[in-house]
């Protein structure tokens, strides 16, 4: 369940009563009259199912709560109400199932912003990439996995791609652009520095490394696996069940092909440059496609779900180069 709080004009809370009460998956409504101060209004709020936070999210903007006053929705951790599960019952669909749209455009806005925290992470997973790339170091690999702040930029892409948001696009393409491009730069010249003082002692990287060699090695399980991930971080952004680590796990296929390409480029062994670009495109461009096919797939088949249960799906509607929450999925 999500709780709503609006700050509603007093001439329109009446017209959002309506809208709650005449939506299946909202109850537990109140009114407060002329309580809000900044802006002034009427307080309303409510328990919404999340399969029905988009229906209700499109509703308010169409009376201009968003411009007039505000709307925020919480995540309930727990609610001991009968009405409330009576209200999830009556919903279409399954909440874990519904994706949040407005949710979803604010978190990739977010996550695709060019942030120093972006970059100092990327810059951190990436020397340890690089690390293990010369030790050979599977674990190492996997911290630089859990370091790894990329894929929120690569699901802003998918979701870019979906709504045909070319700013959105455009903005998460710089991100991981200059982020990646100021972490191989910053590894590249750790790893001359300690080339120089002798810290490493190769001349160039170990042609055997059997547990990082798939770092700098694309085949075809490279684009499977890139595949498999972007449907997986894009499920773990939006279902409602997912653990907010899986995103981050992701990083596994990109973070690691970067140091690698970092060290390489230090150590001149051109054989490693070229196969750690490679993987490092083979995984992006994976991800990204599969993301979006993830993306659309949901949105298809909540629409399906919607029309079983004899309720419209919100028509999309994106003013601006700005997603609405009444694109796609939930309802």
């Amino acid at each position: 369940m999500l709780h709503l709080r609006a700050i509603v004009p007093p001439d329109r809370t009446e017209a959002v009563c309506a809208v709650l009460d005449g939506c299946a998956g909202a109850t537990n409504v109140t009114v407060l009259p002329g309580v809000a101060r900044s802006p002034r209004g009427d307080l309303v709020t409510g328990d919404i199912a999340r399969e029905s936070a988009n229906e209700i999210i499109e509703a308010l903007q169409e009376l201009g709560i968003e411009r007039d006053g505000s709307m925020a929705f919480e995540h309930i951790d727990l609610s001991l109400s009968t009405a409330a599960e009576a209200a999830e019952e009556r919903a279409p669909g399954y909440g874990d199932d519904a994706v949040v749209w407005q949710d979803l455009d604010r978190r990739t806005a977010n996550d695709s912003a060019l942030t120093w925290s972006f970059v100092a992470f990327l810059v951190l997973a990436t020397q340890l990439a690089g690390i293990a790339a010369l030790i050979d170091s599977p674990i190492l690999v996997v911290g630089a996995m859990v370091l790894g702040p990329e894929f929120g930029a690569i699901a802003a892409i998918c979701f870019g791609v979906l709504h045909g948001n070319l700013r959105r696009i455009g903005t998460a393409l710089r991100t991981l652009a200059v982020g990646f491009a100021v972490a191989i730069i910053v590894t590249y010249v750790c790893a001359l520095a300690a080339r120089w003082i002798g810290v490493i002692e190769l001349d160039r990287l170990p042609d055997q490394r059997p547990m990082t060699a798939f770092i700098y090695s694309p085949d075809r399980w490279s684009f499977i696996v890139a595949l498999l991930a972007g449907a997986g971080g894009v499920l773990s952004l939006t279902a409602g069940k997912s653990s907010a680590l899986v995103g981050v796990f992701i990083s596994v296929t990109t973070v690691p092909a970067a140091g690698n390409l970092a060290v390489a480029m230090a150590l001149r062994h051109r054989a490693e440059i070229d196969g750690s670009l490679l993987q490092l495109g083979a995984n992006l461009a994976g991800m990204i496609i599969a993301g979006t096919l993830t993306l659309l797939v949901q949105r298809v088949v909540w629409a399906v779900v919607l029309r079983r249960k004899g309720a419209s799906p919100p028509m999309p509607n994106s003013p601006g180069g700005r997603s609405r929450a009444g694109q796609g999925l939930g309802s």
